[in-house]
């Protein structure tokens, strides 16, 4: 069986240190799939698949304390002819793209880990939404990954510098990549990123072409690619995150398209700091930026230099952010009860909905 060298799919000297305390009864690997509960990954001999350990099930707490497609880990074996591997331990993240599980859950789920760039895809038609980037660039900063926009359908966009001017407002420090996969434009631009032993994560929401331009990296349909809806919304193609190395020996992470991102944690120092800038030129230490005499912030929108909706934008985020915060110190008896409270206000919303539903139709 021929030998595997794991450094050409991101191994690094700290990940081998790490990994020789555990000894030499387990051997190293880097998720490469992830399904529900079962995971590939690459050993020194090749993909295999694996499962977790009983006592990590027992031991892992959290979902984000579970292996993620990116994760180096020990496995007890490497080729799975007697079974599949088992995973013992998951090695230190560098990065890690984390969020909010979908849904009303208070679990932290880690998208990608180890990776050195995340790609923020975003379309040039209906997907364009500059509140949404600056959701993606506040995660992406976190994740101690650099974020890269990368903007698709550009033959698409009839007002690509206006759209251009606007994205580097709220991206400041950013680079930005417009491709098309029409005219092939940019992808030259995207291969300067992918380096032999680097790896980059695909983040974006569906539909916005990912897999078009993973495929024409890999240069074969190695990812199911399908037609945007009428209405232009995007189908979910990707259904399982996954690792794959491309020819010239980067390697990139594909991960289904996000209909909502809720925040985990984010950095809102890097991707707001045009506005943190303008506080601390303020009068007031606290000032909140709103009748304040002297507040910088305000007459940066009164003179046009910030627009009133990235302000906004700011606050709402900084307000998700504190009680995302307040949700990862709950207790699990907090989180139970929160989860009763959220539940009955629920059923107080259907009620109170039902009831006015009857009265408009005893009124008609």
């Amino acid at each position: 069986m021929n030998k595997f060298d794991l450094f050409t799919i991101g191994l690094s000297e700290r990940f081998t240190q790490e990994a020789a305390l555990y000894g030499e009864d387990l051997y190293l690997a880097r998720v490469s799939v992830q399904y529900r509960d079962i995971y590939k990954v690459i050993t020194g001999y090749g993909e295999i698949q694996a499962e977790v350990s009983g006592k990590f099930m027992h031991t892992a707490g959290g979902a984000d304390n579970y292996p993620a497609v990116g994760d180096w880990v020990m496995v007890d074996r490497s080729d799975d002819a007697a079974g599949n591997a088992i995973i013992h331990h998951v090695l230190s993240r560098e990065s890690s793209f984390v969020r909010q599980a979908a849904g009303n859950g208070y679990e932290r789920q880690v998208v990608a880990a180890n990776i050195d760039t995340v790609f923020i895809c975003m379309s040039l038609n209906n997907d364009y939404n500059l509140r949404r980037l600056e959701r993606y660039l506040s995660i992406a900063w976190e994740s101690r990954a650099v974020p890269v926009i990368v903007l698709t359908k550009s033959d698409l966009c009839y007002d690509l510098d206006l759209k251009l001017c606007a994205i580097e407002s709220v991206a400041p420090g950013v680079d930005i990549l417009v491709t098309s996969s029409l005219t092939g434009d940019g992808y030259d631009h995207i291969r300067e990123y992918l380096q032999p032993g680097k790896t980059v994560a695909f983040i974006g929401s569906s539909g916005v072409g990912k897999s078009t331009l993973i495929n024409k990296l890999m240069g074969r349909e190695v990812l199911v690619t399908r037609e945007i809806r009428a209405d232009d919304r995007g189908r979910h193609t990707t259904t399982h995150r996954q690792l794959l190395v491309l020819p010239g020996g980067g390697i990139v992470i594909d991960t289904p398209g996000m209909r909502e991102l809720q925040m985990a944690g984010a950095d809102l120092s890097s991707s707001f700091a045009d506005i943190e800038e303008l506080a601390a030129r303020c009068r007031f230490n606290d000032c909140q930026h709103e009748s304040e005499p002297h507040c910088a912030v305000k007459q940066a929108i009164a003179e046009g230099v910030l627009s009133s909706k990235r302000l906004e934008s700011y606050r709402k985020l900084q307000k998700e952010l504190t009680f995302a915060e307040r949700k990862s110190t709950m207790t699990l008896e907090q989180a139970q009860k929160q989860k009763i409270i959220d539940m009955m206000g629920s059923l107080k919303a259907c009620k109170e909905f039902q009831k006015t539903n009857r009265k408009n139709k005893g009124n008609r």
